[in-house]
């Protein structure tokens, strides 16, 4: 397979992924209520009935990047739903028999989806600026697109990697409901990780999406429990972990 050939698929993939995301807008919403529902009405019930060690009250910014990271997280997985889909009506089967490498198209979708994760997680990230949250710096918040983009890659390719094994919307909706919230309430977007128990902590440090948690949170605001080189090294492991095992399974699937 030539080089043209391969970014030609790689591009029309994504470009699909991104017109099937513009004309669904009820998606746009959804991923974008549940984040703000949290920041807005947690934020501000965390603010009011609790107190932080050594005085002084909650500060609602330290959840904006766990909100952030969880958008991506959610946006990312549910990339996969795209697969059965295209199983469903058709349109994978005729891919799969295209003379083009599987690796490229499933790289494709990957790249589309996890551009759809950004873009919700941008919106948060602005929209959590207009509401009073504040950033250490621009660059900070560059640093935090890119951690954004990392992150996504590792979920998408998760998220690919279930879609080719399963083949039902309600398979594929059970299974990531099983993971989304422990990994979210795994991942100290909503509490510090420094003062858990042993047992709870191994369980927080297994959490690929504590990292990116971690990163995103030194980025924006200025601070992280986790090193942030150390969050940047194991996101990149995993990402590259789970886009070749995502890529690898999407290569053996069946339509």
């Amino acid at each position: 397979m030539t080089l043209d050939r391969a970014v030609q698929t790689v591009y029309t993939m994504w470009l699909r992924e991104m017109i099937r995301f513009s004309r669904s807008k009820s998606r746009i919403i959804g991923a974008l209520s549940t984040p703000l529902f949290f920041l807005v009405i947690l934020g501000t019930g965390f603010s009011s009935a609790f107190q932080v060690r050594g005085g002084g009250t909650f500060d609602k910014s330290y959840l904006a990047p766990g909100l952030i990271g969880m958008s991506v997280l959610f946006a990312s997985l549910m990339g996969g739903v795209s697969i059965i889909w295209d199983r469903e009506f058709g349109f994978l089967k005729e891919i799969l028999i295209a003379p083009v490498s599987r690796f490229f198209v499933s790289l494709g979708k990957a790249i589309g989806g996890v551009t759809t994760a950004m873009i919700q997680g941008i919106l948060i990230l602005i929209i959590a600026r207009l509401i009073g949250i504040h950033y250490v710096s621009f660059w900070g918040v560059l640093a935090g697109i890119a951690v954004m983009f990392i992150s996504g890659i590792g979920f998408i390719g998760l998220g690919i990697a279930i879609a080719s094994k399963i083949e039902s919307h309600e398979g594929f909706q059970m299974v990531m409901s099983f993971l989304t919230m422990p990994l979210v309430l795994l991942s100290g977007a909503f509490f510090p990780i420094s003062n858990l128990p042993a047992w709870l902590k191994t369980l927080v440090y297994l959490n690929p999406l504590t990292y990116g948690v971690e990163a995103l949170r030194y980025f924006l605001l200025g601070n992280s429990t986790i090193p942030v080189w150390q969050s940047i090294i194991v996101l990149v492991i995993f990402s590259m972990a789970m886009i070749a095992l995502g890529g690898k399974l999407f290569g053996k699937m069946r339509a």
